[in-house]
């Protein structure tokens, strides 16, 4: 329900394909939003691992999809649609053992006429792809294609390889600046400079980015300094552990990954959190 538990607070937030409404959900709590989007989708260039992903399909030589993102899956699907239409990819696909990383990839599957045969659950991280993985069938032997999401799991793929099985790797974009990096910019310097009280990151590909234009700015250290004297609030596992990944603590992380129940645990738990890290120290 919306509230006044970010009054006063000056709220941070890395969002990009959904900037409107995270401020609205921020003022709606009495926050003061800033929305800085810190990535934008690039698709690859001839998509060279599409091709031979579908040279694959077409040949019987994949037995496991993995799908990750209902974005990728659609991407992945538009990226083939000039040599192979949708009704023949969707045929192509359910030959072989459908996995998918949560309720988006579900859609984009509904979309095309298709259900998954493995759902991996909340928390939706590598380690629970894999657990489910562990416990629906065996990976030995078995030709896995994997669609990424911008950036490569070594984790994930070591995992699956250590099953014994044969990965392909299919990225279908990468996740780049956004074209104005001015606005981004000047986000990292107020952060770095103490003026944000709260900083809300929705996904791992938020962390990276900014960590890394971080370092390229040559304030990383100054950031994560200021960081301690924040409220950092992740979204779920996968982002905790990238922040964490980047030296920044991990403060809030609401009971399931969405961003309305982000905003919501920032607003119930953010002030009091905001006083005790900046009390006096005796």
């Amino acid at each position: 329900m919306p509230g006044e538990g970010l009054r006063g607070l000056r709220v941070l937030s890395f969002e990009s394909r959904r900037a409107a409404e995270m401020a609205e959900l921020i003022r709606r709590h009495g926050g003061d939003a800033r929305v800085v989007p810190s990535m934008r989708e690039v698709p690859l260039d001839g998509d060279p691992a599409a091709a031979e992903f579908l040279r694959r399909l077409e040949a019987g030589q994949v037995d496991i999809v993995v799908l990750l993102t209902g974005v990728g899956t659609r991407a992945l699907a538009t990226a083939l649609e000039p040599v192979c239409a949708r009704a023949r990819f969707a045929a192509l696909l359910r030959r072989t053992i459908l996995v998918v990383r949560g309720p988006k990839p579900v859609a984009a599957l509904r979309e095309m006429g298709l259900r998954p045969d493995v759902t991996v659950p909340e928390p939706n991280t590598w380690r629970e792809l894999l657990a489910t993985l562990d416990a629906s069938l065996p990976l030995s032997g078995k030709r896995v294609a994997l669609q990424e999401y911008g950036v490569t799991n070594p984790d994930l793929v070591a995992g699956l390889e250590a099953r014994a099985a044969s990965v392909l790797r299919v990225p279908v974009y990468r996740w780049a600046y956004p074209e104005d990096i001015a606005p981004l910019r000047d986000a990292i310097e107020r952060w770095a400079a103490g003026e944000v009280d709260v900083a809300l990151f929705t996904s791992a590909n938020q962390v990276h980015n900014v960590l890394r234009l971080a370092g390229e700015m040559g304030r990383a250290e100054a950031l994560r300094t200021a960081a301690a004297g924040t409220v950092v609030a992740s979204i779920g596992p996968v982002c905790s552990e990238a922040l964490r990944d980047h030296g920044l603590a991990v403060d809030l992380e609401p009971e399931h990954p969405k961003m309305g129940h982000l905003v919501l645990a920032a607003a119930l738990g953010a002030s009091d959190l905001l006083a005790a890290k900046r009390a006096p120290r005796a």
